[in-house]
């Protein structure tokens, strides 16, 4: 049958649990002009514009740059003695585009096996503005602590290589371990139960998903203009 074929390999374990009749061979031959590695290439113009456009890099660094300019602000007014920001890792730190655009090219979306295999490459590159805005928390005498949802097990050691090798320093990282709720970490840093810091007042919160932010989730979308002021 013509068409496009993806074809996924297994060895190991994982293959030895499949059903044993499920056997086929697939011969591959070119009966005409084969000069692409595939005869459709996708194209998803959100990911295009992400990756190539001015604006995407503009709109980064005037967020970071908004965001030094308020955290300035806000110490020179005054602010507790333990202060933090808490800080997204992915697509708010580390730029992940690269995978996608690998997922992309395959023709295939998101699995978790591609995604660990991806964080364990540590070579996602940073966000635009990111690196000297952690650097100006620090200088300012705050501490940093990112809260992400990559597994605390299996993919925040390789994390904290990749973070370091794009030269930002950090106090502390809370990975997921169970929930993806991001609102017990919260809380957390706010009673002094975090592993390893004291009680933090946070003074900022950076994330690119709504609910990177306390209590936020995407029913605020309904709302009026003023459910957005702290933006």
């Amino acid at each position: 049958i013509p068409g496009f074929y993806l074809v996924e390999v297994t060895t190991g374990p994982a293959a030895a649990a499949l059903a044993a009749p499920a056997k086929a061979r697939l011969k591959l031959t070119c009966t005409g002009s084969c000069d692409t590695t595939m005869p459709i290439q996708p194209i998803d113009e959100g990911l295009k514009w992400y990756r190539r456009s001015a604006e995407r890099r503009a709109a980064t660094f005037q967020a970071y740059g908004l965001a030094t300019a308020q955290l300035r602000a806000k110490v020179a007014a005054g602010v507790p003695a333990n202060w933090a920001v808490v800080i997204d890792i992915d697509e708010t730190t580390l730029d992940n585009s690269a995978y996608q655009q690998a997922r992309l090219d395959l023709g295939v979306g998101f699995s978790p096996g591609s995604w660990t295999a991806w964080v364990e490459q540590k070579a996602a590159r940073p966000i635009d503005g990111v690196v000297p805005f952690i650097q100006t928390v620090k200088q300012l005498g705050g501490k940093v602590v990112f809260v992400t949802n990559r597994k605390a097990a299996t993919e925040c050691p390789q994390t904290a290589d990749n973070l370091r090798a794009i030269g930002v320093s950090w106090d502390g990282m809370l990975c997921q371990t169970d929930s993806s709720d991001k609102n017990p970490r919260f809380q957390a840093l706010a009673a002094g139960t975090a592993p390893g810091l004291p009680a933090l007042s946070v003074v900022m919160f950076v994330g690119d998903n709504i609910q990177d932010f306390p209590g936020l989730t995407q029913d605020i979308r309904r709302q009026d203009a003023a459910a957005f002021s702290r933006f």
